[in-house]
C-alpha cells in the first residue's frame, strides 16, 4: 500500500514539473513572437522610409530624366503609408510598465526620430503598445482604404497622420523657476518617477491615481486639466423627480415580484433556481458522470475516507437546514422577528381614531 501511495505521489509531482515546464515554454514563445513582432514592424518603418529617401535622393540627382512614379494605379496614393502601421504590437501585461507617467494634454519634447527637438502636446495614448500620439509629430501619410472613405467624409486617398512615438523617445516638458534669475523657463525631465499622494478621480477622468515627481528635485509634475463633460437630458430620459418619488413600500407580509419572475432576475447557472435551461442540464449530468467515475478510479486511503466523511457530515448538516421544496428553514428567534415587524408595521399602518376635547368631556359630565 505505501509503494501504490509512493507511485502517486511522484506521479503528481512529474505531471506538476511537466505543467510548469510547458508554461515557461509557452511564455518563452509568447515573448519572443512579441519581440519578433515588434522588431518586424519596427524594420517595415525603416525600409519605408530609406525607400522614400532613395526616391528623392534619385528624383534629385536624375532631374529631368527622374522616373515618373506618381502614375498607375498608384498615382494617387504614391508616398502613403498603410493604415496597419498605425498600430504596433502590443506588448505582454509582464513587460508593460507599472506606472505610466504620460497622459493626454502633457507637453512633452522628442528625443529620437526624424522629429527630434520637437516639443508639442500628446493627443492620444496607447498603453497596450507604450506608445503616444503627438500632435503635428512624426506626420505621414495614410492611404485610407475605399469602404472608410464615406464613413470619413474625405475625398482624398491619403490623410496626413501623427504615426506612434514610443515613451522611450520622449520627455516630459515643464515650467520651472530659475534660482538665478527667478524666471520661468521650460525645462526638459529626463527621468521622472510615481509616488502618493493617491488621489480618488471622478468616473470622467483618465488620470491616475497616482503624483509623479522629477528625480533628484522631489519637483512635482503636475497633470493636465480636464474639462467636466457636459450632460444634457434626452427625450427618453427619466427625470429625477419621476425617481425620487417612492412607489413601492417593502414588506414582509407579500413577494415584491411574483415568484415565476425571481428564476428570470437570478443567475443562468444559480443553484437557487427551480427552472434550468436544457444546456444546463446537459452539462450538470456530464459534470455528474465525470464525479462518479473519478470516485471509482480514486484510490482509497485513511486520508481520503476520513476527507469523505467529513464532507458527508457537512452535506448531512446543510441538508437539515433546507426544507422539502429546497427552502431554508428559519429558526424560532427569526420568526419571532419577522412577527414582530408584522405587528409593529400594522399598527403604524392602522388609522388613529379622534380623542374627545376636555371641553366635549366636562359637557357630557354636566
Amino acid at each position: 500500500m505505501q509503494r501504490v501511495i509512493q507511485r502517486t505521489a511522484s506521479a503528481r509531482k512529474q505531471a506538476l514539473r511537466k505543467t510548469t515546464k510547458a508554461h515557461e515554454r509557452q511564455e518563452l514563445l509568447d515573448r519572443v513572437g512579441i519581440r519578433r513582432a515588434r522588431k518586424d514592424f519596427g524594420g517595415a518603418l525603416s525600409t519605408q522610409f530609406q525607400a522614400a529617401r532613395k526616391n528623392r535622393w534619385e528624383d534629385w540627382e536624375k532631374g529631368p530624366l527622374a522616373p515618373m512614379r506618381d502614375s498607375g494605379l498608384s498615382r494617387t496614393t504614391y508616398g502613403g503609408q498603410d493604415a496597419s502601421v498605425l498600430h504596433p504590437p502590443r506588448l505582454p501585461k509582464h513587460e508593460q510598465r507599472r506606472h505610466v507617467l504620460f497622459a493626454e494634454g502633457d507637453r512633452v519634447c522628442v528625443i529620437r526620430g526624424r522629429d527630434q527637438g520637437k516639443i508639442n502636446v500628446i493627443q492620444q495614448i496607447n498603453r497596450d503598445s507604450e506608445t503616444v500620439l503627438i500632435k503635428g509629430i512624426n506626420m505621414a501619410d495614410v492611404i485610407i482604404p475605399g469602404w472608410a472613405k464615406d464613413r470619413l467624409g474625405h475625398s482624398g486617398d491619403t490623410q496626413p497622420q501623427s504615426f506612434p512615438v514610443s515613451f522611450d523617445d520622449i520627455r516630459h516638458v515643464i515650467p520651472l523657476e530659475d534660482t538665478k534669475t527667478g524666471k520661468l523657463q521650460n525645462v526638459i525631465v529626463q527621468h521622472a518617477y510615481a509616488a502618493g499622494p493617491y488621489f480618488q478621480r471622478p468616473e470622467h477622468s483618465k488620470l491616475p491615481a497616482f503624483t509623479r515627481y522629477v528625480s533628484g528635485l522631489d519637483v512635482e509634475i503636475p497633470w493636465p486639466m480636464e474639462e467636466e463633460p457636459t450632460i444634457t437630458d434626452g427625450d427618453m430620459d427619466t427625470t429625477r423627480m419621476a425617481v425620487e418619488i417612492s412607489t413601492f413600500t417593502p414588506t414582509l407580509e407579500e413577494p415584491p415580484m411574483p415568484s415565476t419572475v425571481i428564476d428570470e432576475l437570478r443567475n443562468k447557472y444559480s443553484r437557487f433556481r427551480t427552472r434550468h435551461d436544457p444546456e444546463y442540464l446537459r452539462e450538470k449530468m456530464k459534470e455528474d458522470l465525470r464525479n462518479e467515475y473519478r470516485k471509482t478510479v480514486s484510490m482509497m486511503t485513511p486520508k481520503t475516507d476520513a476527507k469523505n466523511l467529513k464532507i458527508a457530515q457537512i452535506a448531512e448538516a446543510r441538508k437539515a437546514k433546507v426544507d422539502a421544496n429546497g427552502n431554508g428553514i428559519l429558526t424560532p428567534g427569526a420568526i419571532n422577528f419577522i412577527n414582530e415587524h408584522i405587528r409593529n408595521e400594522r399598527l403604524l399602518q392602522k388609522p388613529k381614531q379622534p380623542t374627545k376635547s376636555k371641553k366635549s368631556k366636562s359637557k357630557q359630565a354636566a
